[in-house]
C-alpha cells in the first residue's frame, strides 16, 4: 500500500481529473445549440424549479462538493432534477471517484458484491466508458440491502421443516492466523462476553490434540457450535506471536503440484492432516478468521493454499459458506480494507457463498453481523 503522502497526491490528482472532465461537460452542456421551442421549455422549468439555473451556474468545486455529501439515493433523484444534473450525476468519473473513495470504509463485502480487482487498478482516465455507477451501487452497503429478497413460501416452509426435524445445532470449522497472530485472543473474548453471545455449554475436547468444540446461543434462541481449529500447540503459537513469526501449521501438509507451463516451478499445494479431514467433512460451514492489520506483514500465498484446502469440495459439499473474520485486536488499529483482504485472498474466485466482514477480537465489532448471515445460509434463521 502506497505512503500516506504518495496516497494525498494521488487522491488531489483524481479530484482535479474530475473537476476537469465536470467543467468540460458544463460548457458542453452550456454551449450546445438549442431550438426555440427547447429553451423556452427549459426556461419555463427552470422558472417552476426556481432553484435549477443557480444550482447549475455554481462553481463545479461547490457541486462536487454537494453530491460528495450525497448518498447514492439522493444521487439518483438530483439527477432527475434537470438534464444537466442528469449528465452530472451519470459522470463515470464521479462515480469511480466514489468507489475509490468509500470502498475502504465498507465494512464488509460478499460474493455478489465484490468490485472487480481490474477495475480497482486501473488509471482514473484509462476507461471512462466503464459503468462505475453500477459497480458502485451493486457494492455499497445501501444498495446491498435493497438486494436481499425475502424467502418464499417453499423456502419457509423448508426452514420449519428443517427446525422442527433437526434438533442438532449447526457446527462450523474455525481457523486462521487471526486466532494466534493477535495481541487479544478472539475465543477467548467470545468466551467471555455472555452479554453479546452466551456459552450454552463449556469447551469439549472434540478433536485429538487439535482443538475443541464450544456451542454459543444466538439472539438467546439459536444454536451453534464452533469447533476451533489451531495450528500447533498453546506454548508454539504464543512464542511465535510475542516474536511476530509465523508458527509451523501442523494442521496442513505441504504438497508440490505438477510444473506450471512453459518450465514453471512446481507449485505448492496443502492437504489436510486426517484427523481434520474428518471435521471438515461433517460441519456446515466455515469461519477463517484473518489478521487484518495494516501494521504486520502477511503471507497471503499461503492463506490461499490452506483456505482452499479447508474447503476442498471433495471433503463435502460446495454449498457450505466461508465467512472471513478480517480481525485487529482493537477497535483503533490501523487495517486493511475488507474489500481489499477479500482479493489478496482471491475470495472472488470460490464457487461458493461467503462474506468477508471486519471485526476487532477486543470489542466484536461487527461480529453478531457475520454470525447472523452464516447462519442465515446454512438456514438456521
Amino acid at each position: 500500500m502506497a505512503g500516506s503522502g504518495d496516497w494525498a497526491h494521488e487522491w488531489s490528482r483524481i479530484e482535479s481529473t474530475i473537476r476537469g472532465s465536470f467543467r468540460q461537460l458544463r460548457e458542453r452542456y452550456l454551449r450546445r445549440p438549442r431550438a426555440r421551442n427547447e429553451e423556452q421549455a427549459l426556461s419555463q422549468g427552470e422558472s417552476e424549479q426556481g432553484t435549477g439555473n443557480t444550482l447549475n451556474k455554481l462553481p463545479v468545486e461547490i457541486q462536487m462538493y454537494i453530491m460528495g455529501l450525497l448518498s447514492p439515493q439522493d444521487l439518483c433523484q438530483l439527477g432527475c432534477v434537470s438534464r444537466y444534473w442528469n449528465a452530472m450525476v451519470h459522470d463515470p468519473l464521479l462515480w469511480c471517484y466514489f468507489l475509490l473513495r468509500d470502498l475502504p470504509h465498507w465494512g464488509s463485502v460478499d460474493h455478489l458484491s465484490l468490485p472487480d480487482a481490474a477495475l480497482l487498478n486501473k488509471s482514473l482516465t484509462e476507461n471512462t466508458e466503464h459503468d462505475y455507477m453500477t459497480v458502485y451501487l451493486m457494492s455499497c452497503p445501501e444498495g446491498r440491502k435493497h438486494r436481499r429478497v425475502s424467502p418464499s413460501a417453499y423456502s419457509s416452509v423448508t426452514s420449519l421443516l428443517y427446525s422442527l426435524v433437526s434438533q442438532t445445532e449447526p457446527r462450523f470449522a474455525m481457523f486462521g492466523p487471526g486466532l494466534e497472530q493477535l495481541d487479544v485472543s478472539l475465543v477467548t473474548k467470545m468466551m467471555n462476553s455472555p452479554e453479546m453471545l452466551p456459552v450454552v455449554s463449556p469447551p469439549q475436547r472434540q478433536i485429538d490434540g487439535i482443538g475443541s468444540g464450544i456451542t454459543f446461543l444466538f439472539k438467546n434462541e439459536y444454536k451453534f457450535n464452533i469447533l476451533t481449529l489451531y495450528s500447533t500447540t498453546w506454548k508454539e503459537r504464543e512464542s511465535a506471536r510475542l516474536e511476530e513469526n509465523v508458527a509451523v501449521n501442523r494442521l496442513f501438509v505441504e504438497q508440490r503440484g505438477a510444473e506450471g507451463k512453459q518450465g514453471e516451478a512446481a507449485r505448492a499445494a496443502y492437504c489436510i492432516i486426517p484427523q481434520v479431514q474428518n471435521v471438515c467433512s461433517v460441519v456446515n460451514g466455515f469461519i477463517y478468521v484473518t489478521n487484518a492489520e495494516g501494521r504486520r506483514r502477511h503471507d497471503r500465498e499461503q492463506e490461499v493454499l490452506q483456505i482452499q484446502a479447508m474447503i476442498d469440495p471433495s471433503l463435502g459439499a460446495r454449498s457450505r459458506p466461508l465467512l472471513v473474520l478480517c480481525c485487529t485486536s482493537q477497535p483503533g488499529v490501523q487495517r486493511i480494507p475488507c474489500v481489499y483482504v477479500a482479493h489478496q485472498l482471491q475470495l472472488g474466485q470460490l464457487d461458493r457463498a461467503w462474506l468477508a466482514h471486519d471485526t476487532d477480537a477486543f470489542s466484536l465489532n461487527g461480529f453478531l453481523d457475520s454470525i447472523e448471515w452464516i447462519l442465515r445460509e446454512v438456514g438456521t434463521l
